[in-house]
């Protein structure tokens, strides 16, 4: 396989193997080239496609471009979450999106600044779904897992551990039993929704000085993403056929959390029409990448599934 040899439009899509062979998308692969596979899932992907100095500060980036304040404190996200227990632990079920509006999660929060302040942090409410906490400069802490990377496993296989991890062990368990008592959470379940019973830690550091990339804009309505985007000093539009209608080469249009049935009803016909008129990079959450130029429609003897 080789690299891409052009510049082309970027769609980031979902798991290839989400694509059944009756999907539309799969006539699209099937006249184009593979090329060089990519970095896999959603943290790998945007690392690839971004360059920092040191790791990812998630929570420094996202509430930099939510408050505007994140300026040379340390920062960790403190996004609200569903933990569900189980015979063996707890499982992380969901993460953020959990339906929040701004007076419950301003509620949620209450009880828990002060256990934050004992140990010398502040916890934000930057939105209903994204929390913050602004820790001092200089602040050591541990390399979290990503909602990503934990979601539907064990909770306390990802938190940190040894001698180091346990201060943030005890203050999750802290956290935990006053959201389990929170009456905002017993009128969710009353309601059916899932408590907000925990919060995820992750995506420590401080705003990077500098963010590098190769892309010339994006179009995607991700907050880390349009939170990179925007520290590259680019373009970042949100999420519509009509901006992907009017994006060019080097542009990067992410699709990859979307549901494929939505990708073969609502984004097709804009897909179909660009591929017609430019090269497109179509590159998988899963790693696997095609390029597909406008002449590649008249390969009609390629028949075989991609």
């Amino acid at each position: 396989m080789s690299t891409p040899s052009v510049q082309a439009l970027e769609l980031w899509l979902p798991d290839l193997q989400r694509f059944d062979s009756a999907h539309p998308l799969r006539a699209l692969l099937r006249k184009a080239d593979a090329v060089a596979p990519a970095a896999r899932g959603y943290l790998g992907g945007l690392t690839a496609r971004f360059e920092l100095p040191g790791e990812l500060p998630a929570g420094a980036l996202t509430r930099e471009l939510i408050a505007g304040d994140a300026g040379d404190d340390v920062w960790l996200s403190a996004d609200p979450a569903w933990v569900q227990p189980d015979l063996n632990g707890a499982r992380l079920l969901a993460c953020g999106q959990l339906q929040l509006g701004m007076p419950q999660a301003l509620a949620l929060a209450e009880p828990l600044r002060p256990v934050f302040a004992d140990e010398g942090m502040i916890l934000e409410v930057s939105s209903p779904d994204h929390w913050h906490v602004r820790l001092a400069p200089g602040t050591q802490i541990p390399v979290f897992a990503a909602p990503e990377q934990a979601l539907g496993e064990d909770l306390y296989e990802h938190l940190p551990q040894g001698a180091e991890g346990r201060r943030w062990r005890v203050l999750l368990n802290e956290l935990q039993v006053l959201l389990h008592q929170h009456p905002v959470n017993a009128q969710r379940r009353a309601n059916g929704m899932p408590p907000v019973n925990s919060l995820w830690l992750w995506g420590g550091g401080a705003l990077p000085a500098t963010v590098k990339t190769a892309l010339h804009g994006v179009i995607g309505d991700d907050l880390l993403l349009g939170a990179l985007a925007r520290r590259a000093g680019m373009a970042a539009t949100p999420r519509s056929t009509a901006a992907f209608a009017a994006a060019g080469a080097g542009w990067l249009v992410d699709l990859q959390d979307l549901p494929v049935d939505d990708i073969a009803v609502a984004w097709w016909p804009a897909i179909l029409a660009a591929a017609q008129r430019q090269p497109l990079l179509l590159s998988f959450a899963s790693g696997e990448r095609w390029l597909h130029r406008p002449w590649h429609r008249w390969r009609f003897w390629r028949g075989s599934a991609s």
